[in-house]
């Protein structure tokens, strides 16, 4: 165990040798570390650390404690660790030779000290001990340290504290070294594998051996440092000569760890990694082969004996291991061709299919979780193989029985208030399909009648049988439809066996009367179904109505769990679209049952509606694509539309009354919140129009203008207008795609009350709105667009130029949001053809918002941005550059436009290794060529002569610029710019 006492490094032991500073601590700020002190202490030792950090020297204070042992409270022990960690992190290659040697010799110094303690550290600062020796190794093993691993065994010797430490130091240096979860600069990477390569020549024999020690020693006294050393060599495995530990006596001694009840989980970790490390398929085949024999003839391979389930989860994620590593071998076997062995792996890895299915089957769901892995991996194999052997055969029917029987909710499971547990087994249930799925691609046939089997086992005497079964035998029905799948769910015509087998299961379904099962579980499995296979009902459809009347009486939308109110509101929304065509015999009849429903519920009646108001979204959505599909004429509809719209808009009338005169803020936002619903609610049913079902030819426009008329006057109520605004203004989005121009009249007024006391996310919102008007009717809403330009960039300048706390975040993100609402605003206006909204809005303001778009491409660091502002530029240019465009253009584009080419790239934050920014550079390139379409040879005049000059470009370069931009493929001037740029950035 003692491997060579230190000589060469530098004095590591020698702690008398280095003169020590006599600062002191200082006490008061001390105070402040213990969880019980006031804030007034703790902010004073905060500062207190701050200060010690940046001090050159004031660290050597805590080195000086530890070494001195001048303090017994561990809050301090731990501090001073802390304080020697951001030393060696952040501080090292500053400090003096002297200094570095004096933190070497404290943590030596502090260790010895462990050794004679009456008492061990508190784990936390054993961990961050080991955690400062970890940095320290990192740092100076390749240059300073050569014997640290010496060094500490021989200060330790077999001291259980002393080798309690040394096990913690290997864990901390393994996770510095190896662990994927810690992003390492490149710098750090190298450095990283130089350091494994020199401890591999140097140092990990001499390592692996001392483990070997430890675990001989320890292994029947000290069960806590024999499982750190167990986890030691499981963490190491991956990374040394697997040779040292995949031998005989290293082997046969975590053999016998596995049946020492305090070590086997450990053991079995263990055995997992050196498993696990990859290695030559055939070394590999042999390796796991003997491990099983040794396993299996020990008596581990009899699951049913063993009532410890944490040793067996262990045991499960070991034997996947070992069955997914005899899988890679026979994948790579099979690649190279090497038959003969191929076949020995897979004949080992069908010896292992039936502790796999023992495992899988096993009634805790962690120890059949851990072994899905090779039971998923085995599946592909066979559906690699052109045929079956019988076995074979049979082993996927076990699988395919053991999938169904563990699909199935224990009695424990809480529906009504799903915690931790019940996440982890939806979890479970998802690797469980996936599982399914998988059997599905090797046997469909199988799986289709073993399901079968299965369900008409079940439902025929679903009355007398328990809830869990009857769901799984309903979700097992509902899980084929993504198991055998088809294009466009068509599950009921082409594979006639298929077809009819599915089509027998659903009638059962529908005929049985499992609907009224009374558990909540059931009756959502047999709702999903319905609608997972909606195209029965086309196949079938004398099933439609009691399908529905289960839908809209106590089973589904009046059921008595919100839960399932709220899961079949969506259904039903589902259902109802899917067989529109199939709907017209039930659609009266259907909107009187849901009349109830879709009541609005006041605020102040205190009635609990059986559906939340997201609920009801989905129900008025469903009552528009009755009224809108049906095959009644357009007056019919119309009168239907407005029986179902009428009501809310009477009742928003009222609302909005009593908003108005409302006192108590939790009774206006109540009450805002219930007018929003309202809108919200009318914005649904709009929903269901199409192209070939509009407003217009249902007859329903006069029932939505009545509804916007209704509505716009929230817009001036001045209390609670974020709610308000935001639902109005959703709702004239609809109307401007349903009711076509019918809508303009109402956009001025909607859009000035919108304008009023704005914040920057008004506008944000606002302007969505007007581009989405602007590119829909064009020249249609010039007028409107000229008379409120102005107004809407006052508005937006207004908000721009408020100012803002420099560290204010979200108002300088804000801000951005709206700098970029407003270049899309402009673009919107430029790109729909509508320039003279511009250029009729004064020479003065034409320039002003000129001038914003230059901005906009140079002045702020958002590619986004600059993109749009590219673009408006390159599209105003198109529009107004040749020589009958408005008067003092031209100069404005050599004044500002072409600079802004140049000077936009060269800004060091126009980063060209950003995808954002190289389609901004696109943009910027599409501007000079449509610059040079406009204007020509004086274009090219002008960048030769005058504007590259005064950038000190190269005669060369401004030649082999010009010609660039004179070539006739855009492409090809777009790649060279980006080149251009590159190279012209220190």
């Amino acid at each position: 165990m003692f491997v060579e006492p230190s000589v060469g490094s530098e004095g590591a032991c020698r702690s008398q040798q280095t003169p020590r500073t006599a600062a002191r601590m200082d006490e008061q700020a001390l105070l402040g570390l213990n969880p019980n002190a006031d804030s007034d202490f703790r902010q004073r030792a905060l500062a207190y650390f701050e200060q010690l950090k940046i001090s050159p020297d004031a660290w050597q204070a805590c080195a000086e404690a530890l070494a001195q042992r001048t303090y017994s409270d561990d809050h301090i022990k731990f501090f001073c660790f802390q304080v020697l960690e951001h030393q060696v992190k952040y501080k090292y290659s500053e400090l003096t030779t002297i200094q570095q040697q004096l933190i070497r010799e404290t943590l030596i110094s502090w260790l010895q000290a462990q050794m004679l303690n009456p008492q061990p550290e508190k784990t936390f600062i054993r961990n961050k001990a080991a955690q400062v020796f970890a940095l320290l190794f990192v740092t100076e093993y390749l240059t300073k340290w050569p014997k640290f691993f010496f060094d500490i065994l021989s200060v330790v010797g077999l001291n259980s504290r002393g080798v309690d430490l040394y096990l913690r130091i290997l864990m901390a240096i393994d996770s510095e070294l190896v662990d994927r979860d810690v992003v390492h600069t490149s710098e750090e990477a190298r450095r990283n594998t130089l350091i494994k390569d020199t401890m591999r020549e140097q140092c990990i024999p001499n390592l692996v051996e001392s483990w070997y020690q430890i675990l001989q020693n320890y292994q029947y006294t000290n069960s806590e440092v024999t499982c750190q050393c167990l986890e030691v060599v499981g963490a190491y495995v991956s990374w040394i000569d697997l040779s040292l530990i995949a031998n005989d006596r290293f082997i046969n001694m975590l053999l016998g760890h596995m049946s020492i009840e305090v070590l086997r989980e450990e053991a079995c970790d263990c055995l997992f990694e050196i498993v696990n490390k990859g290695m030559d398929p055939v070394d590999k085949m042999k390796l796991v082969e003997s491990l099983c024999q040794v396993l299996q003839s020990a008596g581990f391979f009899s699951i049913d004996q063993e009532e410890d389930v944490d040793f067996l989860a262990r045991f499960s994620k070991l034997v996947n291991g070992m069955g997914q590593s005899l899988i890679v071998s026979w994948t790579k076997l099979i690649k190279n061709g090497d038959i003969k062995n191929a076949q020995e792996a897979l004949q080992a890895i069908e010896t292992k299919v039936a502790l796999m299915l023992q495992l899988l089957i096993h009634e805790d769901d962690d120890i059949s979780s851990n072994i899905i892995g090779f039971c998923y991996d085995y599946l592909h194999i066979l559906k690699q193989l052109t045929v079956l052997s019988d076995q074979q055969k049979a082993n996927v029917e076990a699988i395919m029985l053991a999938v169904m029987k563990k699909l199935t909710y224990d009695e424990e499971y809480n529906f009504e208030n799903e915690g931790e547990d019940e996440a982890m087994f939806v979890e479970y249930r998802k690797q469980l399909k996936l599982l399914l799925d998988r059997l599905a691609q090797v046997s469909p046939e199988l799986l289709l009648a073993s399901v079968r089997r299965v369900f008409s086992s079940t439902l025929q005497n679903w009355q007398t049988t328990r809830f869990m079964e009857v769901e799984v035998a309903i979700r097992l029905l509902y899980m084929l439809a993504e198991a055998l799948p088809v294009s466009h769910g068509a599950h009921f015509s082409g594979d006639v066996s298929k077809a009819s087998a599915l089509q027998d299961m659903m009638r059962t379904l529908v005929t049985s009367g499992v609907s009224s099962y009374q558990h909540t579980s059931v009756t959502l499995e047999f709702f999903e179904t319905v609608v997972r296979y909606e195209k029965f009902f086309t196949v079938e459809p004398q099933h439609i109505p009691c399908v529905l009347m289960a839908f809209l009486d106590h089973r589904g939308l009046r059921h008595a769990s919100a839960k399932v109110r709220s899961r079949t509101a969506y259904l039903f929304s589902r259902f109802v679209k899917s067989l529109n065509k199939q709907m017209n015999p039930f659609i009266e009849d259907i909107l009187n049952r849901i009349q109830d429903l879709l009541e609005l519920s006041p605020p102040e009646n205190g009635y609990q509606s059986l559906l939340s108001s997201d609920d009801q979204l989905f129900i008025y959505e469903t009552a528009g694509v009755l009224i809108v599909n049906s095959e009644y004429p357009a007056e019919r509809k119309q009168a239907l539309m407005r029986n179902l719209l009428t009501p809310l808009m009477e009742k928003f009338k009222i609302l909005l009354e009593k908003l108005m005169l409302a006192q108590d803020e939790e009774r206006q936002a109540s009450l805002a919140d219930c007018l929003n619903h309202a809108v919200g609610f009318a914005s649904r049913t709009s929903k269901a129009f199409s192209n070939k079902q509009t407003v217009k030819q249902c007859g329903c426009s006069e029932v939505y203008l009545d509804c916007l008329q209704t509505f716009l006057p929230a817009l001036s109520c001045p209390l609670q207008k974020d709610v308000l605004r935001s639902g109005v203004r959703t709702f004239l989005h609809r109307m401007i795609i349903c009711l076509e121009e019918e809508v303009l009249p109402f956009i001025p007024s909607a859009s000035e009350h919108m304008l009023k006391d704005c914040e920057a996310k008004d506008l944000q919102e606002l302007i969505p709105l007007i581009n989405q008007i602007t590119a829909k009717f064009k020249v249609q809403v010039s007028p409107f667009l000229q008379q409120m330009f102005m107004p809407l960039l006052r508005a937006i300048f207004e908000v721009l130029l408020r100012p803002a706390e420099d560290n204010d975040q979200s108002a300088a993100l804000e801000k951005q949001m709206l700098r970029r609402s407003y270049f899309a605003f402009l673009q919107t206006v430029t790109g729909s053809g509508m320039s003279e909204v511009i250029a009729n809005q004064g020479a003065e303001n034409v320039e002003r918002v000129l001038v914003t778009v230059i901005q906009g491409a140079v002045e702020y660091p958002d590619p986004i941005a600059q993109k749009t502002c590219f673009i408006i530029l390159s599209k105003l240019v198109e529009l107004w550059g040749g020589e009958d465009g408005p008067v003092g253009f031209a100069d404005f584009v050599y004044k500002h436009i072409v600079p802004a080419c140049f000077l936009a790239p060269l800004k060091q934050t126009f980063d060209l290794a950003d995808a954002q920014t190289v389609l901004a550079l696109s943009e910027c390139a599409v501007t000079l060529k449509t610059i040079h379409l406009k204007r020509g040879p004086e274009c090219v005049q002008y960048l030769q002569q005058e504007y590259l000059p005064s950038l000190q470009v190269a005669p060369e370069i401004i030649q082999e610029f010009c010609q660039a931009l004179q070539q006739p493929d855009a492409k090809v001037f777009k790649n060279y710019l980006k080149v251009f740029f590159q190279r012209a950035k220190p």
